[in-house]
């Protein structure tokens, strides 16, 4: 099974280096690893560790939002570590590139033997944290080989994972190099007990400290205030195309009473056109362009930059997250804390909070434009409905606040 999960691996490799031409994300995958072995070798070989080292890995940027508050919790509590931070994806190395919490910010090399052990003795961590379901399984056997103890945080297990299916004894026993779990939920629990993990606790999601932590924080934006004054406004967070379609129909319905604010998923240029010419007709302004003047004659904005979504949720009246028509929700906790009931499409299962707030009655699945359309209606013309779905929303966050502590004690206490 070694043998074939290495061969995946480096046929994986061989796949986006074939995409590379012809797909901007698999480019920057690819050039993010160009010569990174002589810049880790320029940066580490030779040089002692003057402190203890800590490598926290995230998959791409969700992930590292929930591996955030552990790294800043740490370096409160901490002033003489090192922080060394790794995304596999582009869509978390380029946004978070220049993030001032880690020392070192870098590509994970692929998954191969050779690249594991290579790097693992470069930058030499007295610890390594794996944020929520990353498990590269030659990285693990490094670490394991060198007894430096690996973790992972809000980690979340599913049944219908390798890890619990009949076949899965090298998936499971490959567990046995990660040294603590820290859990998400009670199923992910017995899920790991089934199998015969030790050392787990229910510590929650660290997303619910992060985002009570952006709430607590989130600036002014006298442009976007300007915009939303005295108007019901949907802020469309995280859309792809076919939620934007769906929304099409909630705005030739709504007769101008309702204002619109698009936060796309990517923001590329190609992709903000595309959506300003699906909304011709309509008053429509980038946030680029817009001031506190004329975006008050605007119906709808389009926020063409990154970095401004979770503090706009404060200004909206109800929050449709995109990504639900696709492989899945985008994060539904940002609108949440600001206590703003959540519309999405019916792709949300696998996210916790999505189905406690479905069934709590703070958050609204759709299935089509007409059920957008009833739905938006039902909360905006029904105010003990909506102050009800707000506070479900709030509550719901506050409750589950606290996981970083959690993790960052129980860290402590065992001396990793």
């Amino acid at each position: 099974m070694s043998f074939l999960y290495n061969i995946t691996i480096r046929t994986y490799g061989l796949v986006i280096r074939s995409a590379a031409p012809f797909n901007d994300k698999a480019k920057k995958w690819l050039h993010g690893r160009k010569d990174l072995f002589s810049e880790l070798e320029n940066k580490f070989a030779g040089s002692g560790k003057k402190t203890r080292r800590i490598w926290f890995h995230c998959a791409s940027l969700g992930e590292f939002e929930q591996g955030r508050p552990v790294i800043e919790r740490l370096r409160k509590d901490h002033e003489n570590i090192e922080i060394i931070l790794t995304f596999f994806s582009p869509s978390g190395y380029e946004i978070r590139k220049n993030y001032e919490g880690a020392d070192y910010i870098f590509y994970l090399p692929l998954d191969t033997p050779k690249n594991a052990a290579k790097f693992v003795d470069l930058i030499n961590p007295d610890l390594a944290i794996f944020v929520k379901y990353e498990f590269w399984f030659n990285y693990l056997h490094a670490l394991n080989t060198r007894n430096i103890p690996a973790v992972v945080i809000s980690a979340i297990f599913r049944r219908n994972q390798h890890f619990f299916k009949w076949y899965g004894a090298w998936f499971r026993k490959q567990l046995d190099h990660v040294n603590f779990f820290f859990v998400q939920d009670q199923v992910s629990y017995d899920l790991l007990a089934s199998i015969g993990a030790e050392h787990v606790i229910i510590s929650g999601d660290t997303r619910f400290d992060r985002v009570t932590e952006l709430a607590s924080k989130a600036k002014k934006n006298p442009v976007v205030e300007s915009f939303c004054k005295r108007s019901q406004v949907m802020l469309a967070g995280s859309t792809w195309p076919r939620d934007e379609e769906i929304i099409l129909k909630l705005i030739g319905q709504s007769s101008g009473s309702l204002k619109i604010i698009f936060a796309p998923h990517e923001v590329d240029e190609n992709r903000i056109r595309t959506l300003q010419q699906k909304l011709s007709g309509e008053k429509v302004l980038r946030y680029s362009e817009a001031n506190e003047e004329n975006v008050k004659k605007a119906q709808i904005l389009i926020i063409d930059g990154i970095g401004y979504l979770s503090s706009l949720y404060q200004y909206a009246t109800i929050a449709y997250i995109g990504g639900g028509f696709g492989t899945g929700i985008h994060n539904i906790l940002e609108a949440a804390t600001f206590g703003k009931p959540v519309i999405f499409g019916q792709n949300y299962n696998k996210f916790k909070e999505a189905v406690d707030l479905v069934e709590a009655a703070g958050a609204f699945c759709i299935h089509d434009e007409e059920e957008l359309v009833k739905t938006a209606d039902f909360l905006l013309n029904n105010q003990k409905t909506y102050q009800n779905a707000s506070q479900i929303c709030r509550e719901y966050v506050e409750k589950h606040a606290g996981a970083t502590g959690v993790i960052v004690e129980t860290l402590s206490r065992y001396r990793f």
